[in-house]
């Protein structure tokens, strides 16, 4: 049984709170159901997608379950909804993509998993340590480097041919939205997961932050010191964007009255 999703008050989207052990089981339903799920994430990078971006915001709106993946949004979710206990209680549900993947060996039911995305090395690589997870399921994968119509369109029919329960999307914010935005009426049924640089952190080729920095809220830290080129903009700019997208969107009922 998939949890209610709950408002986060000031970034004006939802999330489905979970702890890992309830996040596997609902993995379970989902594919017991053999339907078309999506699991996403929401930080502040997706909640500014979100706000700015139709195809992203239409995907979330029909997501199966939301994930809190990032601190601000587990702390502005607990505020709202554990206020007695709003420290570790809140940061207990939030649940990045490296706090659930070593885990899904305790999904029930799953026997065959995709991986896409990284490079050609990544991928294998990837693929490999989730075998070792998941022993009893098969588990295959694509590249997703160098995306192109020509390669979407062989990751469309070879998903088709292997017909997963379970896949991993790790193409990066916001491609991996986009295709499955445009994409998922062309997929088989599953349940697609959305993972950014999963990928390379479950093949060890990005450095993953300990995940005490994670509960504390200061995971951006570490990889803003690995890859400054890549996240200084998320860190110190991004998050000027998403207050003027959040302050326009409260401001536009008034000044719609005001007319």
């Amino acid at each position: 049984m998939i949890p209610e999703r709950q408002s986060v008050p000031v970034l004006d989207v939802d999330v489905t709170p979970v702890r890992v052990n309830e996040l596997m089981d609902a993995l379970g339903g989902l594919i017991a159901g053999g339907t078309t799920a999506t699991v996403l994430g929401h930080n502040l990078h997706s909640i500014t997608l979100f706000h700015s971006r139709d195809d992203v915001r239409a995907l979330y709106r029909e997501a199966s379950i939301i994930l809190p993946d990032g601190a601000p949004v587990a702390i502005l979710w607990g505020l709202s909804h554990r206020p007695q206990r709003i420290g570790a209680e809140a940061m207990a549900y939030r649940l990045g993509s490296m706090d659930w993947i070593p885990e899904l060996g305790r999904v029930p039911g799953l026997q065959r998993v995709a991986i896409v995305g990284a490079g050609r090395q990544a991928n294998t690589t990837a693929v490999a340590r989730l075998r070792s997870i998941i022993p009893a399921a098969a588990v295959e994968g694509m590249p997703g480097e160098g995306w192109d119509a020509s390669l979407e369109e062989a990751v469309v029919q070879w998903l088709i041919a292997f017909r997963p329960q379970l896949v991993l999307l790790g193409l990066g914010m916001p491609l991996q939205e986009n295709v499955l935005h445009r994409r998922l009426n062309d997929l088989p049924p599953s349940v697609y997961c959305t993972v950014g640089g999963a990928v390379e952190q479950v093949a060890g080729v990005q450095k993953l932050a300990p995940r005490w920095l994670g509960r504390l809220g200061l995971e951006w830290a570490w990889r803003l010191a690995l890859h400054p080129g890549r996240v200084a903009y998320r860190v110190f700019v991004e998050p000027w964007k998403l207050a003027a997208l959040l302050l326009r969107r409260h401001l536009r009922p008034s000044l719609t009255e005001g007319k």
